[in-house]
């Protein structure tokens, strides 16, 4: 079967070609098959023999992914189990893609403070470069942006798990899916990894997609879920976004201006009667506003 449509992905490196010593076979690619790496490099894939057509990985400070081609886009890769007898797997007209990091939560927790991709919980700058994949796939070669299968949370993702395709869907299958899917395979690879949302990102994206908190556009800034709270603010992620924050605020705001109108008028009242002097009538009015400023911290945290 003859390729068509553009082989390399722009910008990828191909300092770790493969498909010089394993040919694969030609085909038209429909289905991209994502997998994660389960370490924090680029793996040596034995010299390419079980290796993908791509591994994407994180440049934390860059805030970006870094793309390596091992094969042509429509050229059969070595990254799946395919059984004698069975159907075919690795030359079904799909692509595969390595992301470097893992799903499995106890490798997330070992890893600890270590940068790591871990795919249940990703950064939306790799949101961002798996959805641009996933576009130019499409554009170029008519991958559907569309996913008819479920991600699982790794290890339940894992053999037997009720999301392995038969072989008959397998042979039908157009878009995306992930080494869980795939008959033939125990892996459960890349696990819950946000799908959805990638190839939601991939249907409105656009090279110029802002990639940092200063550069977004109004509905991303919105939407916007800020970074690890303080640990003085009780740590962990923060759970409002800014709409849902902003009203918070304007709730909290409406209360304070409620409470300093009456403790103003409570001050006029004490100041006509002549029940204290001005010293006192200082002090009650600092002790009112502390306390408002106070219930005014408490209304903002809790939104």
């Amino acid at each position: 079967m003859a390729k068509s449509g553009p082989q390399r992905y722009p910008g990828a490196s191909t300092a770790y070609w493969h498909q010089s010593r394993y040919g694969g076979d030609a085909m038209e690619s429909n289905v991209v098959v994502w997998h994660t790496t389960e370490g924090t490099s680029v793996p040596s894939y034995g010299g390419g023999a079980s290796a993908p057509n791509f591994t994407a990985k994180p440049d934390f400070v860059a805030k970006r992914l870094v793309w390596y081609q091992h094969f042509d886009f429509d050229v059969s890769s070595r990254a799946l189990v395919n059984r004698a007898g069975g159907v075919e797997t690795n030359t079904l007209n799909v692509v595969q893609v390595e992301i470097v990091g893992t799903c499995d939560p106890a490798t997330h927790r070992k890893w600890g403070s270590t940068p790591h991709l871990y795919t249940p919980d990703l950064p939306d700058w790799a949101v961002r470069d798996l959805a641009a994949f996933a576009k130019w796939a499409h554009d170029h070669h008519g991958v559907p942006l569309t996913s008819g299968v479920t991600f699982k949370a790794y290890p339940s993702s894992y053999g037997s798990n009720g999301v392995r395709m038969s072989a008959s869907k397998w042979t039908s299958y157009r878009g995306h899916c992930g080494h869980q899917h795939v008959p033939e395979n125990d892996h459960g690879d890349p696990g819950l990894l946000p799908m959805t949302a990638i190839l939601a990102r991939a249907k409105g994206a656009t090279p110029t997609t802002p990639s940092t908190e200063d550069d977004m556009d109004p509905i991303d800034v919105w939407a916007y879920k800020g970074k690890t709270r303080r640990a003085a603010d009780g740590g962990g992620r923060e759970t409002r976004d800014a709409y849902e924050y902003l009203r918070g605020t304007n709730a909290a705001v409406k209360a304070l201006t409620a409470q300093v109108g009456a403790l103003t008028a409570t001050v006029g009242t004490l100041a006509k009667g002549g029940g204290l002097d001005a010293a006192e009538i200082k002090a009650a009015a600092e002790a009112g506003a502390q306390a408002a400023l106070a219930q005014l911290g408490d209304a903002l945290k809790e939104g």
